[in-house]
């Protein structure tokens, strides 16, 4: 995945000027040699931060070394400004953590940075900077090393976003208002966006007929799919619309390092460009440049951000249709512990990559667009293209960042699992399974007026998507809470 960042964490001791400063050196030094055996890509910063003048020669040092990313280690009490103001020198996202004791004497060898650390919180607070504190952020050189490595994905999904463009190609559908979110909130968030009209995509497709990689793309997508499972005379037209919006990417990243797509892909898209783009969004997301379906700008927010923190394919689903209580009864009652309004359908036409999905996944029409936009009876012709089968079991976070129609940044996220269990419907589809999903659907889903789509990692990796969202200033996270944790508009007498 090459659109998404590399993090390089610098580590930056601080001592306060009554403690001894030898214990923040060796106490960063006994955290850099532990960085050294888990493999992890630290440096070690030789200045340690006492006063003003030696925060500015340390940040000054960890971007000379190529840090994008800072873990400030108390190694004694800090000094509270010096310390505080990295955040705001350092152009990345920065961690605090403070040294426990137990290497040294209760003495001379006591540094106090538990205390420290209160401190350091408070500055933070009153300067509005923003900084990355563990839940438990005290302990021994192994339990910072650890601290470290939760906080690479965050810092990873920071910066991208902080550098990242949307381009969208619209306007957005009509009756689709759930995907048509104030972009207020992007600026707020630090990302650009950047929106076309369709005609412009249309144009920059036609621009690239006869482009000499053509055949190139092809033969990839004919490895990656399989014989059968793909329509021969439709590669050319997708594999130019794929490198399209690649050329479209790479010269429009303007003042950002990397990019995501939300594009509009119906009900004109198909007829004018002769093919569904689905299966063409599945490859680019599996790339980790994500193209959301319907325009939908923080739908496709939402999957760079799953894609950085796991460095992994994701997908843009509708929390669709309720499973049908016959086909749970035969086939999940007693096998999951699951109730049936834990579970649901996530569905999209095809965009889901196919790394995803079960082998039998293949390239396939759009069975409700192939309904209103062909001839009834007809073979389907512009409406092909969509990436169908049932996607593969396993976990999954379910997730959203989303700015509401008052402007306000809110988030939720779900752990689960897609169950391993046939659809027995069409498009790109599973069968989710997510605990008291009935009771977060209603009080969450329904309640904080969220659209129809969701983010999927493959993964449970809730913790570190709370901590991003906390990063980035959501003051409003929601999960799927416990049935003995009632929801605030949860009726107690239900």
């Amino acid at each position: 995945m090459t659109n998404i960042p590399k993090v390089k964490i610098g580590i930056i001791a601080v001592s306060r000027d009554c403690f001894p400063v030898r214990l923040s050196s060796m106490r960063r030094a006994a955290v850099a040699a532990q960085c050294v055996q888990r493999k992890l890509d630290v440096y070690e910063a030789g200045t340690v931060v006492e006063n003003e003048k030696d925060m500015l020669a340390a940040v000054d040092e960890a971007a000379k070394a190529g840090c994008n990313a800072l873990a400030v280690f108390l190694g004694n009490f800090g000094p509270e400004t010096p310390e505080t103001l990295i955040a705001q020198y350092f152009d990345g996202p920065c961690m605090f953590a403070a040294a426990a004791e137990g290497d040294g004497d209760l003495v001379d060898g006591r540094g106090d940075a538990y205390c420290g650390l209160l401190n350091c919180s408070y500055n933070l607070g009153m300067r509005r900077l923003k900084g990355h504190i563990p839940p438990y952020p005290v302990g021994t050189a192994a339990d910072i090393v650890g601290m470290i490595a939760e906080f690479i994905p965050i810092a990873r999904a920071v910066i991208g976003v902080r550098n990242l463009k949307i381009i969208t190609f619209g306007p957005r559908p009509q009756d689709f208002f759930a995907c048509n979110a104030p972009i207020k909130g992007l600026y707020e968030l630090g990302v650009e966006i950047e929106e076309n009209s369709e005609l412009d995509l249309l144009v920059s497709f036609k621009a690239h007929a006869g482009d000499k990689r053509i055949p190139e793309v092809c033969a990839d997508m004919e490895k990656e799919m399989g014989e059968g499972k793909y329509y021969a005379d439709l590669n050319e037209r997708m594999a130019q619309f794929e490198l399209t919006l690649l050329d479209w990417a790479e010269s429009h990243k303007g003042s950002r390092r990397f990019v995501a797509f939300a594009d509009k892909c119906w009900p004109a898209f198909p007829s004018q460009f002769g093919f569904v783009p689905c299966y063409v969004n599945s490859r680019l997301t599996s790339r980790g440049i994500p193209v959301a379906c319907e325009v939908d700008i923080y739908g496709a927010l939402s999957e760079y951000i799953g894609a950085c923190v796991t460095e992994d394919a994701v997908t843009l689903l509708d929390i669709n249709n309720s499973v049908p209580k016959s086909q749970f009864e035969n086939e999940i009652a007693g096998k999951f512990s699951y109730r049936l309004t834990d579970t649901f359908m996530g569905f999209h036409c095809g965009n889901t990559p196919s790394c995803k999905m079960k082998p039998d996944r293949a390239v396939k029409y759009q069975l409700i667009q192939h309904r209103t936009l062909e001839p009834e009876g007809s073979a389907p012709d512009f409406t092909r293209g969509t990436l169908e089968g049932d996607i593969a079991a396993g976990p999954i976070t379910f997730y959203r960042l989303q700015c509401d129609s008052e402007g306000t940044l809110r988030a939720y996220i779900a752990e689960g699992e897609v169950l391993p269990v046939g659809t027995q419907s069409f498009g790109g589809i599973g069968i989710f399974a997510i605990p008291e999903m009935g009771r977060f659907y209603r009080h969450v889903l329904i309640e904080k007026r969220y659209p129809h789509h969701g983010a999927v990692a493959f993964a449970h990796c809730g913790k570190t998507l709370y901590d991003v969202f906390r990063y980035l200033g959501i003051g409003d996270i929601s999960s799927n809470q416990p049935r003995a944790l009632p929801y605030p508009t949860e009726n107690p007498f239900a």
